[in-house]
Parts: C-alpha cells; structure tokens; sequence
C-alpha cells in the first residue's frame, strides 16, 4: 500500500538521524542516566520506543518537541497519547496533547532559546515542521474520551 499525499509529505519533513546516532551515541546516553529518556509504545509492534530528549519545563508545565520533525516517537505518540519520561531511577507516566498555532510558535521559541538547537531549525525553518506536545502527568488529569485532557 502506497503512503497518501499527505504521508508522504509528512515523512519528506523528518530530519532523520544517522546510523552512529541511532546505534551508538543515542544508546550511550541513555544508559549514562543524565538525559530524560522518552519511552512511547510503538504504533505497529506495541514494543517500547526509547529515544533521549530535551524536556522544555516552562511555567511549571512539561513540553516535548521534535527537533527532526515528523520522526517516528511524535508518530507513535500522536497514536497512543501516552508515554514516559526517565531520567536517572524516576520514570514518570504522561498523557500528551499535540500543540498547534500561537501555542506551537510560543513553546517552539523558547525551546529553541533554551536548548540552543538553531541547526536544527536552520534545516526545517517552519514551526509547523517541528511538533510539540503538553505533557499532563497521569496522576494529576482527568479523561474523558474525546476530550483533551484536563489538568486537576
């Protein structure tokens, strides 16, 4: 089955990482316990996806944002609207809400501020190419199917 229109552009705005990142450095990391680690079941094996990441903590709220662009974590995590963080021995559970429009701009901003990631921004200038979620700790929300979770 060929990818739709709109797949196939998604996937064209995806940085993807090189083998030594993937392979070597992105495991080194991990193991070393002094990044977050993100963990997100997989959309089309339910096996666990761990990828390090930069965490942007801003007004007390939690943001991921996809440096790379439509990368393989922000589509399985778009399909299940849950995952991890860990970060030494803690590992925390978390519902994710996509961000778009101004909210997108504002987080994007100042991830970029505080993360000093500029190359990858030069390559993918659009904030759109970058998704962004809101992380909402599970034990602190309130679901309800169809609604974006609500913080208590």
């Amino acid at each position: 089955m060929r990818p739709t229109a709109e797949v196939r552009e998604m996937m064209e705005r995806y940085w993807r990482p090189g083998w030594l990142t993937v392979r070597v450095v992105n495991p080194v990391i991990r193991r070393l316990g002094t990044v977050t680690t993100l963990e997100v079941v997989r959309r089309q094996t339910g096996t666990p996806q761990l990828v390090p990441v930069n965490v942007l903590e801003l007004g007390g709220d939690r943001y991921l944002v996809s440096m790379r662009g439509q990368t393989h974590w922000v589509r399985n995590l778009r399909a299940t609207g849950r995952c991890h963080l860990q970060r030494g021995g803690r590992r925390r559970a978390y519902l994710a809400a996509e961000l778009s429009g101004e909210q997108l701009s504002h987080i994007i901003a100042a991830y970029r501020d505080r993360w000093q990631v500029q190359r990858f921004f030069d390559k993918m200038p659009d904030p759109t190419d970058h998704p962004a979620f809101r992380l909402y700790p599970v034990e602190n929300v309130s679901v309800e199917p169809g609604i974006e979770p609500q913080t208590l």
